[in-house]
């Protein structure tokens, strides 16, 4: 069994990690052959959740891997690891291949940009707000979490964050009525896409996503501090939602005009993929370039892909390709494929969320913007991988 993007199965010693675990116990019976660029993003506990798959005796249970190399203090247990996975971890350098496989460069730019008065403003209070020392509209298990895919949506855009606020009022409003409040995570995970990616990032919070306020009938001093709380959530998205640009969004057009000028000189195709991590931001950025001259040929590639036009595109694609075997079956598949083949032959630009960051191919195109940034290097580096790959003929 040969699994691309092995990496994705490297929490399989977590309990609450069910796909990872079903693969395992699925394939116990099966040699296999694990491929990933990015095997180890956040700890050294994934190289023993990947290396266990493929056979559980190279570092026995967890606490004795814990107890060996859960920290490695000096070049002596450094050593014993490495000569551990020899035998099982095969690493390929770039410059190892580059005599058989040239690569182009990476030329990076910078477009630097100011947000205005008003996006200052509306930073500053809900910055103020997630420091507060009690957050009823959190839940207090997941409440760093929270905080940081919070922070994360504020630095995306106004319409992103405001998304958000009106979620954390309705769930008050909810605990105000004695109604269960929904799951904060669910909700954040229909616009922030990277959410699982995110909590896999260290963040120490258990996965349980019990209300901040206690099931007992409230008293009248809470009730009143979280009427005060909605009150000021909604002046926040008041102000969020009376922006209707961001600086962000306006440095963006200047970027792709710069971009787009180097990429002539180049002689490369003008071609953009624009990676966000919010989909209201997708949907904002899609508004911002149908205004201008960018605005046709753009298309948005997102975990759900169910836009009116990747509908149609799907659509056509199944059409022209029922009798050429490269339908899948899986609707999910045969979307992404619809959606990569319309931004080769049709398209000029792609914004696409997290969803695009690994698993398709388009060295047909050499200018990746990272409209959000994530804090993990090694997503940055999937992100750049779509472009800066074996077949690229330009500089990226």
């Amino acid at each position: 069994v040969v699994v691309d993007e092995a990496h994705r199965l490297r929490n399989v010693y977590k309990p609450e990690n069910k796909t990872a675990r079903t693969l395992r116990d699925a394939l116990a019976h099966a040699r296999k052959v694990f491929l990933t660029a990015t095997p180890l993003q956040n700890t050294l506990l994934e190289l023993y959740g990947l290396v266990s798959f493929i056979d559980d005796r190279v570092f026995g249970d967890l606490d004795s891997f814990r107890q060996q190399f859960g920290a490695l203090r000096d070049a002596q247990s450094f050593a014993a690891l490495k000569q551990r996975i020899g035998p099982i971890c095969k690493r390929t350098l770039r410059r190892q291949v580059e005599a058989y496989v040239k690569y182009t460069r990476r030329i990076p730019l910078l477009e630097e940009f100011r947000p205005g008065e008003d996006e200052v403003r509306l930073y500053d209070l809900v910055s103020e707000y997630l420091q507060r020392d009690r957050l009823y509209a959190l839940p207090n298990a997941q409440r760093q979490l929270i905080t940081l895919v919070l922070r994360k949506l504020l630095a995306s855009s106004s319409f992103a964050i405001g998304g958000a606020l009106e979620s954390l009022v309705r769930r008050l409003k909810q605990t105000l009525e004695d109604r269960a409040p929904e799951s904060l995570t669910e909700e954040l995970d229909t616009d922030y896409e990277a959410l699982d990616e995110t909590a896999d990032e260290g963040v120490p919070d258990p996965a349980d996503d019990t209300d901040a306020v206690d099931e007992h009938a409230k008293t009248a001093q809470e009730l009143a501090a979280i009427r005060a709380e909605i009150a000021d959530l909604d002046g926040f998205r008041t102000l969020a939602l009376s922006i209707t640009d961001n600086a962000k969004g306006q440095s963006l057009l200047k970027a792709l005009d710069v971009a787009f000028a180097r990429l002539q000189v180049l002689g490369a195709a003008r071609k953009a993929i624009i990676f966000t991590e919010s989909r209201r931001t997708q949907q904002y950025l899609l508004s911002l370039l149908a205004r201008t001259e960018h605005g046709d040929g753009v298309v948005l590639f997102n975990g759900s892909n169910s836009d009116a036009l990747s509908r149609r595109i799907y659509a056509e694609w199944m059409e022209q390709h029922r009798d050429s075997g490269r339908i899948s079956g899986s609707r999910t598949a045969d979307t992404r494929a619809a959606l990569v083949d319309y931004f080769r032959e049709r398209g000029k630009i792609m914004i696409a969320t997290e969803a695009g960051a690994e698993g398709i191919n388009l060295q047909f195109c050499s200018l990746v913007i990272n409209y959000d940034l994530p804090w993990n290097p090694q997503r940055i580096e999937q992100r750049i991988g779509r472009c800066h790959r074996y077949g690229q003929k330009h500089d990226v």
